[in-house]
């Protein structure tokens, strides 16, 4: 495996896929966030709220983008996310975290990063930028 400062612009990390998005993980992740809006876990909530169905919180989706980084914690650490939410994640979704090297800022290491859904529709994008030791 590279190591990240290695990286050339463009090259990517290693594709992350998610399980299928269950209910257990959205009301597991409003007890550890303290979002208990009701859309997130609560079927007729989400339908009054004039949506399809339950929609996974946001940064339920956004955390998940550290996974891209997981096996390079011992090279440094996500120093911050620029982050835009482009789409609902929905009960079922099966999301696929991407991330590529964009290039070398403030001795730091930008990534452009989205995650998609099984069919390709992006549902957040956006920065993250990784420091290095």
């Amino acid at each position: 495996m590279k190591r990240l400062v290695q990286l050339a612009t463009g090259e990517s990390l290693d594709e992350v896929k998610l399980d299928p998005v269950s209910r257990l993980d959205l009301i597991k992740y409003a007890g550890a966030s303290g979002d208990f809006n009701p859309i997130h876990t609560i079927d007729e909530e989400a339908t009054k709220a004039g949506l399809p169905g339950i929609i996974a919180h946001g940064m339920w989706t956004m955390g998940n983008l550290a996974k891209l980084f997981t096996p390079y914690y011992e090279e440094g650490f996500i120093q911050d996310y620029k982050i835009r939410f482009s789409g609902m994640v929905f009960l079922g979704d099966v999301i696929t975290l991407k991330a590529v090297f964009k290039g070398e800022t403030e001795q730091c290491l930008d990534f452009d990063v989205k995650a998609v859904n099984q069919n390709e529709n992006e549902v957040i994008n956006g920065i993250i930028r990784f420091s290095p030791h």
